[in-house]
């Protein structure tokens, strides 16, 4: 017999087979969302993951979660309202983990093998094709494109704002790049890249993969570039740099 529903985070139906949900479930926090919820958005992660957007049961779901169908209407209303939150959810985990890479220590080479490993797990763990899923979802869903592009947004203000500083940097050291090669400019080129590089690996083609990775290579060793320019000679003083630059 199904326990009838009580507003706590434990609704679970203890008769339904949920499927086991641990290594989705990191992405989520119970203690933030409560226990119940934070099952339903990993169950949707699972099968947006595993199986896409169009294929996407909201019974499923529930069955997966172990909880009553009725809960997902009363949590999230609508399909896409549940995915989006399941994209915010997981994209403010990975947002953070962005954050603190790009105002932690560490040179800006060693920042983008950071960024790389990031991005095997996240392809790894399903993100990838949770986004692409629902990039590919609202071009013909004007609501769901609606609440996606400004979370597309926010990454790559995060891109174009580590650019700037590195541009920044290298302006500092008295190198300054030729005027069409803005912080907009390059930002964009990694970030159309990047979102370019996701959709070819999940493909899964082998040789795409090869050429991605030596893309990845080549701006490891800009970067490596950079990092030598901008590095500061603790024996040259601020006045001493600024003479020089002058002369």
């Amino acid at each position: 017999m199904v326990k009838p529903y009580v507003q706590r985070n434990i609704d679970l139906e203890p008769d339904r087979a949920a499927v086991k949900l641990e290594p989705y479930v990191g992405l989520f926090d119970p203690g933030e969302l409560g226990e119940t919820k934070a099952r339903i958005l990993a169950a949707a992660y699972r099968r947006l993951a595993s199986e896409g957007y169009v294929a996407l049961s909201v019974r499923e779901i529930a069955k997966d979660a172990g909880v009553n169908h009725a809960l997902i209407n009363y949590h999230f209303r609508t399909k896409d309202q549940l995915v989006i939150e399941v994209l915010d959810a997981a994209n403010r985990r990975l947002l953070a983990r962005q954050d603190e890479m790009y105002q932690g220590s560490g040179t800006y080479a060693q920042k983008w093998a950071r960024a790389r490993r990031f991005y095997e797990s996240d392809l790894a763990s399903g993100f990838v094709r949770v986004q692409a899923e629902l990039w590919a979802a609202s071009f013909s869903n004007a609501e769901l494109r609606a609440k996606f592009v400004p979370r597309l947004l926010a990454w790559k203000q995060r891109v174009r704002d580590a650019v700037g500083a590195a541009l920044a940097a290298l302006g500092d050291r008295g190198v300054a790049l030729p005027a069409p090669f803005t912080a907009d400019v390059i930002a964009t080129w990694i970030s159309e890249f990047w979102l370019g590089m996701e959709f070819g690996d999940l493909l899964n083609d082998p040789g795409q993969r090869q050429k991605h990775t030596a893309a990845l290579d080549a701006v490891q060793q800009l970067l490596e570039w950079v990092d030598n320019r901008t590095a500061v000679d603790p024996a040259l003083s601020a006045p001493t740099r600024r003479r020089r630059r002058r002369s």
